[in-house]
Protein backbone atom coordinates (compact mmCIF):
# COMPACT_ATOMS: atom_id res chain seq x y z
CA UNK A 1 0.00 0.00 0.00
CA UNK A 2 2.98 2.32 0.92
CA UNK A 3 3.80 2.24 -2.88
CA UNK A 4 0.75 3.74 -4.00
CA UNK A 5 2.08 7.06 -1.99
CA UNK A 6 5.40 7.04 -3.96
CA UNK A 7 6.45 10.10 -5.78
CA UNK A 8 9.50 9.06 -7.44
CA UNK A 9 10.02 10.09 -11.02
CA UNK A 10 7.44 13.03 -11.24
CA UNK A 11 7.74 16.41 -10.82
CA UNK A 12 5.93 19.04 -8.68
CA UNK A 13 5.76 22.74 -9.32
CA UNK A 14 3.83 24.21 -6.15
CA UNK A 15 3.58 28.48 -5.95
CA UNK A 16 4.13 30.00 -2.89
CA UNK A 17 6.82 27.08 -1.78
CA UNK A 18 9.11 29.31 -0.01
CA UNK A 19 7.56 29.62 3.42
CA UNK A 20 4.87 28.31 5.68
CA UNK A 21 2.03 25.31 4.99
CA UNK A 22 3.82 25.73 1.04
CA UNK A 23 7.39 25.00 1.84
CA UNK A 24 5.78 22.38 4.05
CA UNK A 25 4.20 20.53 1.13
CA UNK A 26 7.25 21.02 -1.10
CA UNK A 27 9.03 19.17 1.67
CA UNK A 28 6.30 16.60 1.54
CA UNK A 29 6.74 15.91 -1.81
CA UNK A 30 10.30 15.36 -1.49
CA UNK A 31 10.48 13.19 1.10
CA UNK A 32 7.58 10.99 -1.01
CA UNK A 33 10.14 11.20 -4.09
CA UNK A 34 9.30 14.32 -6.56
CA UNK A 35 11.81 17.07 -7.69
CA UNK A 36 10.56 19.99 -7.39
CA UNK A 37 10.24 23.39 -8.95
CA UNK A 38 9.10 26.49 -6.46
CA UNK A 39 7.59 29.37 -7.64
CA UNK A 40 6.98 32.81 -6.16
CA UNK A 41 7.72 36.52 -5.71
CA UNK A 42 10.67 35.97 -3.23
CA UNK A 43 13.60 34.11 -5.02
CA UNK A 44 15.79 34.04 -1.50
CA UNK A 45 12.35 31.83 0.13
CA UNK A 46 12.36 29.51 -2.63
CA UNK A 47 16.27 29.12 -2.67
CA UNK A 48 16.06 28.51 0.97
CA UNK A 49 13.51 25.41 0.49
CA UNK A 50 15.00 24.67 -2.66
CA UNK A 51 18.21 23.97 -0.60
CA UNK A 52 16.43 22.09 2.20
CA UNK A 53 15.05 19.68 -0.70
CA UNK A 54 18.61 19.16 -1.91
CA UNK A 55 19.25 18.33 1.42
CA UNK A 56 16.22 15.48 0.97
CA UNK A 57 18.38 14.18 -2.34
CA UNK A 58 16.02 15.90 -4.74
CA UNK A 59 16.28 17.93 -7.37
CA UNK A 60 14.80 21.73 -6.57
CA UNK A 61 14.66 24.50 -9.02
CA UNK A 62 13.23 28.18 -8.01
CA UNK A 63 11.74 30.56 -10.85
CA UNK A 64 10.32 33.68 -9.44
CA UNK A 65 5.79 34.53 -10.25
CA UNK A 66 3.46 37.23 -9.98
CA UNK A 67 0.24 35.51 -9.73
CA UNK A 68 -1.52 38.64 -10.51
CA UNK A 69 0.46 38.89 -14.28
CA UNK A 70 -0.56 36.50 -16.74
CA UNK A 71 2.63 36.97 -19.01
CA UNK A 72 4.29 35.85 -15.86
CA UNK A 73 2.73 32.69 -15.56
CA UNK A 74 3.28 31.91 -18.80
CA UNK A 75 6.94 32.45 -18.61
CA UNK A 76 7.41 30.94 -15.38
CA UNK A 77 5.49 27.70 -16.24
CA UNK A 78 7.73 27.79 -19.54
CA UNK A 79 10.92 28.13 -17.78
CA UNK A 80 10.03 25.04 -15.53
CA UNK A 81 9.53 23.12 -18.51
CA UNK A 82 13.01 23.93 -19.44
CA UNK A 83 14.64 23.55 -16.51
CA UNK A 84 12.58 20.51 -15.03
CA UNK A 85 11.21 18.84 -17.65
CA UNK A 86 6.98 17.96 -17.72
CA UNK A 87 4.78 19.23 -14.69
CA UNK A 88 3.77 16.09 -13.17
CA UNK A 89 2.07 17.96 -10.20
CA UNK A 90 0.99 21.30 -9.83
CA UNK A 91 -0.20 22.57 -6.07
CA UNK A 92 -1.87 25.95 -6.19
CA UNK A 93 -0.85 26.83 -3.23
CA UNK A 94 -0.27 31.01 -2.87
CA UNK A 95 -2.28 33.18 -1.90
CA UNK A 96 -3.30 36.25 0.60
CA UNK A 97 -5.75 37.15 3.19
CA UNK A 98 -7.79 40.59 2.80
CA UNK A 99 -9.14 40.41 6.23
CA UNK A 100 -11.49 43.34 7.23
CA UNK A 101 -15.28 43.99 7.52
CA UNK A 102 -17.23 43.70 4.28
CA UNK A 103 -19.04 47.46 4.88
CA UNK A 104 -15.36 48.25 4.58
CA UNK A 105 -13.51 46.40 2.22
CA UNK A 106 -12.33 48.52 -0.22
CA UNK A 107 -12.90 47.38 -3.91
CA UNK A 108 -9.04 47.08 -4.78
CA UNK A 109 -8.48 45.23 -2.19
CA UNK A 110 -11.30 42.93 -2.97
CA UNK A 111 -9.41 43.03 -6.55
CA UNK A 112 -6.43 42.16 -5.61
CA UNK A 113 -7.36 38.84 -3.39
CA UNK A 114 -9.57 37.64 -6.39
CA UNK A 115 -6.18 38.19 -8.85
CA UNK A 116 -4.48 35.82 -6.69
CA UNK A 117 -6.76 33.27 -4.60
CA UNK A 118 -8.73 32.73 -8.03
CA UNK A 119 -7.60 34.08 -11.43
CA UNK A 120 -4.15 33.13 -9.93
CA UNK A 121 -4.61 29.43 -9.37
CA UNK A 122 -7.02 29.52 -12.94
CA UNK A 123 -4.23 30.80 -15.08
CA UNK A 124 -1.84 28.39 -13.77
CA UNK A 125 -3.94 25.54 -13.92
CA UNK A 126 -4.87 26.35 -17.46
CA UNK A 127 -1.27 26.78 -18.32
CA UNK A 128 -0.31 23.60 -16.45
CA UNK A 129 -3.19 21.84 -17.44
CA UNK A 130 -2.84 22.29 -21.19
CA UNK A 131 0.06 19.87 -21.47
CA UNK A 132 -1.05 17.25 -18.94
CA UNK A 133 -3.64 17.13 -21.30
CA UNK A 134 -1.52 16.59 -23.95
CA UNK A 135 0.03 13.77 -22.14
CA UNK A 136 -3.22 12.51 -20.73
CA UNK A 137 -1.72 12.58 -17.17
CA UNK A 138 -1.38 14.81 -14.61
CA UNK A 139 -2.68 16.20 -10.78
CA UNK A 140 -3.50 19.50 -9.85
CA UNK A 141 -3.89 19.95 -5.78
CA UNK A 142 -5.72 23.36 -5.42
CA UNK A 143 -5.11 24.90 -1.47
CA UNK A 144 -8.36 26.14 -0.65
CA UNK A 145 -9.88 26.65 2.87
CA UNK A 146 -12.73 25.60 5.21
CA UNK A 147 -13.51 29.72 4.64
CA UNK A 148 -14.33 28.52 1.37
CA UNK A 149 -16.96 26.10 2.60
CA UNK A 150 -18.08 27.96 5.48
CA UNK A 151 -18.84 31.56 6.57
CA UNK A 152 -16.19 33.46 8.36
CA UNK A 153 -16.34 37.04 9.59
CA UNK A 154 -14.22 39.11 8.63
CA UNK A 155 -13.20 37.30 5.66
CA UNK A 156 -15.46 37.96 3.06
CA UNK A 157 -13.50 38.37 -0.24
CA UNK A 158 -10.92 35.55 1.05
CA UNK A 159 -14.10 33.21 1.55
CA UNK A 160 -15.17 33.88 -1.90
CA UNK A 161 -12.33 33.38 -3.70
CA UNK A 162 -11.50 29.79 -1.86
CA UNK A 163 -15.39 29.11 -2.25
CA UNK A 164 -14.79 30.17 -6.01
CA UNK A 165 -11.59 27.72 -5.95
CA UNK A 166 -13.50 24.96 -4.86
CA UNK A 167 -15.90 25.17 -7.16
CA UNK A 168 -13.68 25.57 -10.07
CA UNK A 169 -11.57 22.84 -8.56
CA UNK A 170 -15.16 20.47 -9.53
CA UNK A 171 -15.08 21.99 -12.81
CA UNK A 172 -12.21 21.44 -14.03
CA UNK A 173 -12.07 17.90 -12.97
CA UNK A 174 -15.60 17.66 -14.95
CA UNK A 175 -13.79 18.74 -17.94
CA UNK A 176 -10.33 17.01 -17.31
CA UNK A 177 -10.94 13.85 -16.08
CA UNK A 178 -11.83 12.43 -19.43
CA UNK A 179 -8.09 13.81 -20.06
CA UNK A 180 -6.33 11.34 -17.46
CA UNK A 181 -6.05 14.84 -15.40
CA UNK A 182 -7.41 14.77 -11.52
CA UNK A 183 -8.29 18.04 -9.57
CA UNK A 184 -8.55 18.04 -6.10
CA UNK A 185 -8.56 20.69 -3.19
CA UNK A 186 -7.57 20.56 0.11
CA UNK A 187 -9.23 23.12 2.36
CA UNK A 188 -7.24 23.87 5.40
CA UNK A 189 -8.59 25.29 8.65
CA UNK A 190 -6.32 27.98 11.00
CA UNK A 191 -2.66 26.54 10.20
CA UNK A 192 0.27 28.31 12.70
CA UNK A 193 2.70 30.08 10.33
CA UNK A 194 5.24 32.46 11.24
CA UNK A 195 2.54 34.91 9.84
CA UNK A 196 -0.10 34.25 12.31
CA UNK A 197 1.98 32.72 15.77
CA UNK A 198 1.82 36.20 17.81
CA UNK A 199 -1.98 36.19 16.88
CA UNK A 200 -2.54 32.82 17.66
CA UNK A 201 -0.70 32.67 21.03
CA UNK A 202 -1.98 36.38 22.14
CA UNK A 203 -5.23 36.27 24.56
CA UNK A 204 -7.87 36.87 21.55
CA UNK A 205 -6.26 34.17 19.60
CA UNK A 206 -6.90 32.03 22.22
CA UNK A 207 -9.93 32.35 22.95
CA UNK A 208 -11.04 32.28 19.22
CA UNK A 209 -9.32 28.47 18.55
CA UNK A 210 -11.59 27.62 22.16
CA UNK A 211 -14.82 28.60 20.54
CA UNK A 212 -14.28 27.77 16.92
CA UNK A 213 -12.07 25.02 16.90
CA UNK A 214 -13.15 21.40 18.77
CA UNK A 215 -9.90 20.23 18.67
CA UNK A 216 -8.99 23.03 20.71
CA UNK A 217 -5.54 23.88 18.59
CA UNK A 218 -4.31 25.24 15.59
CA UNK A 219 -3.12 22.95 12.64
CA UNK A 220 0.72 22.64 11.96
CA UNK A 221 1.72 22.84 7.91
CA UNK A 222 3.56 19.28 8.59
CA UNK A 223 -0.13 18.12 8.69
CA UNK A 224 -1.63 19.57 5.82
CA UNK A 225 0.85 18.23 3.95
CA UNK A 226 0.63 14.85 4.20
CA UNK A 227 -2.92 15.49 2.59
CA UNK A 228 -1.26 16.85 -0.08
CA UNK A 229 0.80 13.96 -0.83
CA UNK A 230 -1.88 12.21 -0.35
CA UNK A 231 -3.88 13.93 -3.63
CA UNK A 232 -0.78 13.93 -5.64
CA UNK A 233 -0.21 10.71 -5.53
CA UNK A 234 -1.92 7.06 -6.69
CA UNK A 235 -3.07 6.73 -3.41
CA UNK A 236 -6.68 8.86 -4.28
CA UNK A 237 -6.27 7.75 -8.10
CA UNK A 238 -10.24 7.16 -7.81
CA UNK A 239 -10.38 11.07 -6.71
CA UNK A 240 -11.15 13.90 -8.71
CA UNK A 241 -12.95 17.11 -8.13
CA UNK A 242 -13.69 16.62 -4.20
CA UNK A 243 -12.68 19.21 -1.32
CA UNK A 244 -10.59 17.60 1.12
CA UNK A 245 -11.18 19.01 4.68
CA UNK A 246 -8.78 19.41 7.71
CA UNK A 247 -9.50 21.93 10.12
CA UNK A 248 -9.77 20.35 14.25
CA UNK A 249 -13.84 19.92 13.03
CA UNK A 250 -14.37 23.93 13.02
CA UNK A 251 -16.62 23.20 9.79
CA UNK A 252 -18.67 20.57 11.85
CA UNK A 253 -19.93 23.09 14.56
Amino acid sequence: MLKSFDLTGKTALVTGGGSGLGRAIALALAEAGADLALAARRIDKLEETARKIGDLGRKAVAVPLNLTDPTSIEEAVSEVGRAAGAIDILVNNSGISGAGWASDLPLERWDQVMATNLRGAFLMSQAVGREMILRSNGVIVNVASVAGVVGVKMLSVYSASKGGLITLTKTLALEWARHGVRVNALAPGYVLTDINREMFSSEAGERMIKEHIPMGRVGMPEEMAGAVVFLASDASSYMTGAALILDGGQSAM
